[in-house]
């Protein structure tokens, strides 16, 4: 059975929702550097 766009767009969305997160983080105060160090200690997922 061949996936449908339906099926895909959980996925999709979860890697939107991190990036805001990320983005939020940022909006919110904390420095760059700090929330690269992060990034880094979570494995870059």
């Amino acid at each position: 059975m061949k996936p449908t766009t339906r099926m895909k767009t959980p996925k999709t969305h979860q890697h939107a929702d991190g990036k805001i997160g990320w983005a939020l983080l940022w909006l919110l105060g904390i420095p760059l550097p700090a929330l690269l160090v992060v990034f880094m200690l979570r494995g870059c997922t």
